[in-house]
């Protein structure tokens, strides 16, 4: 899969999970084909797996938090007034905006950027145009339990 495909998915489907299963796509299934038990970084197709997740992770149409299951989750730009005007339904570490980041030395490091920083203007204009239950409906079925 190339990065356009995996982005065109995430736009598809509007909230993907990165690897781990839920009650939305998987992007990593998407990339294989199928589920993969276990870590992904021994599959076969690891090194295409981790270049995809980056390419995904440095849009500036996704946002990566931990929306779904507390996993990290992919939510594409369509649906962030969606997810500001139901905001309050999530946990601040949901919604958060998650960054990797790898130092010098190394290391991996996240680091969370708290929601409403990372909200543009215009999404945040466009989710007061949004009622309750519209919003939830773009987010799908999963975001109202």
């Amino acid at each position: 899969m190339t990065a356009e495909e995996a982005l065109a998915f995430v736009s598809k489907h509007g909230v993907v999970l990165a690897s781990a299963p839920g009650p939305v796509p998987t992007l990593v299934t998407a990339i294989v084909g199928a589920p993969v038990k276990g870590s992904w970084w021994g599959h076969p197709k690891g090194r295409e797996i981790f270049r995809v997740l980056s390419a995904v992770r440095e849009s500036p149409d996704v946002l990566v938090c931990r929306l779904v299951d507390n996993k990290i989750t992919f939510v594409h730009r369509r649906l962030w007034p969606a997810l500001v005007r139901v905001a309050e339904r999530f946990e601040a570490r949901q919604i958060a905006q998650v960054h990797e980041e790898h130092t010098a030395s190394g290391r991996h490091v996240t680091r969370d950027i708290a929601f409403p920083k990372w909200v543009p203007p215009d999404a945040m204009s466009q989710s007061r145009g949004l009622s309750e239950d519209e919003a939830l409906k773009a987010l799908g079925e999963w975001a109202d339990k």
